[in-house]
């Protein structure tokens, strides 16, 4: 757990006086492996923001971004700390946060880099305050998962699915599109979710009008996508209307089925690379049913504070309301880190994976 602190070290100003000097923290110093992600317990605590906080993280979150930013698929400046969403206290806060209404103590979530440590330093526009009657562990699985399947069911299709009409969502049985399978349902759109043999209990419980059940890859993060004809599937049960949009997480393995999956004036929604990236491909591929295609991210969906907030309080109210089921798996302690990245990777979580800190 995170150092305790005396109430005379939460005092608000632009240096956080009295937290401790180094902090425990899961680095990455050169890409490779999940055992590339090693924790230290000297690393310097972050400085205060001029406009933000200093929060003492009690869950982070583990998504497959951070494996790509380990990996160097998505490069980043070395050294650096693992994450880019977790949850806590406030245990400092500078003068223009304090004037913004925050203050020590107070529930939040957030997604910034820098998440697998003890202390992160959050600018005020990225906070979520946590309402009552939500856990903070689930708290976590929001800012980065449940946000990107908000946009992903809410706004990345750009309306070219109707509710009422049918969405083809790849690997529903864990998680992002665990999330994007019931958001689709609260906003009213037909699903249509593919998942493994092993997950078909969880992705069950995800609503799907209709299920399509593959046999599980071997040494996979994903289903085995050649076990069934998926699009002829799609066919049968849309009774040859197809799908309207396809939300597809997994990549390389899926692209062709979820665009042989859409049909006329349908939009292929590419957002991960479970099963390696997506190659390049000529337009023209496109021309059979006039596709779309688009290769979305997150911070595009959250550009500004208000739609942030609006995403998150969608999240949050649906959650009190009993109308999402969030799903928290496995809590590895970071002590752990590599384990955590190393379990993501395997494909067996069936829910969001965590680092209790």
């Amino acid at each position: 757990a995170a150092p305790a602190l005396a109430a005379p070290a939460l005092a608000r100003g632009f240096a956080a006086a009295g937290l401790p000097s180094t902090m425990k923290a899961a680095v990455v110093r050169e890409c490779g492996p999940a055992d590339a992600l090693a924790v230290e317990t000297d690393y310097a605590v972050p400085a205060l923001p001029e406009d933000g906080v200093i929060v003492a993280n009690q869950y982070a979150g583990i998504n497959f971004i951070d494996t790509y930013h380990r990996k160097g698929l998505y490069p980043r400046e070395l050294p650096f700390i693992g994450g880019q969403e977790g949850g806590g206290t406030i245990a400092a806060v500078s003068d223009k946060a304090a004037a913004a209404g925050y203050k020590v103590g107070d529930r939040v979530a957030y997604s910034v880099f820098q998440t697998y440590a003890e202390f992160t330093a959050v600018p005020t526009g990225k906070l979520l305050p946590v309402p009552d009657g939500v856990d903070m562990d689930v708290a976590v699985c929001c800012p980065v998962q449940a946000l990107t399947a908000h946009y992903l069911t809410s706004d990345a299709h750009a309306g070219l699915i109707k509710p009422g009409e049918w969405m083809l969502i790849h690997g529903v049985g864990g998680g992002t599109c665990q999330w994007a399978a019931q958001m689709a349902k609260i906003q009213g759109y037909k699903v249509i979710g593919t998942t493994s043999e092993a997950k078909e209990h969880v992705a069950r419980g995800t609503g799907c009008d209709e299920l399509i059940v593959l046999k599980n890859a071997p040494n996979a993060t994903f289903e085995d996508y050649t076990s069934v004809d998926v699009a002829a599937a799609v066919k049968d049960i849309t009774g040859g209307e197809m799908a309207k949009a396809v939300i597809d997480g997994i990549g390389l393995a899926t692209w062709e089925i979820s665009l042989n999956s859409l049909g006329r004036r349908g939009i292929f929604v590419s957002f991960g690379n479970a099963s390696g990236t997506v190659p390049a491909f000529e337009p023209l591929k496109l021309i059979g049913k006039s596709l779309f295609m688009t290769r979305p991210k997150l911070l595009d969906y959250v550009e500004n504070r208000e739609k942030l907030l609006r995403r998150a309080g969608d999240v949050f109210q649906w959650i009190k309301d009993g109308k999402l089921n969030v799903s928290v798996d496995r809590s590895f302690p970071l002590e752990a880190a590599a384990d955590g990245h190393k379990y993501l990777e395997s494909g067996a979580s069936t829910g969001k994976v965590l680092y209790k800190i």
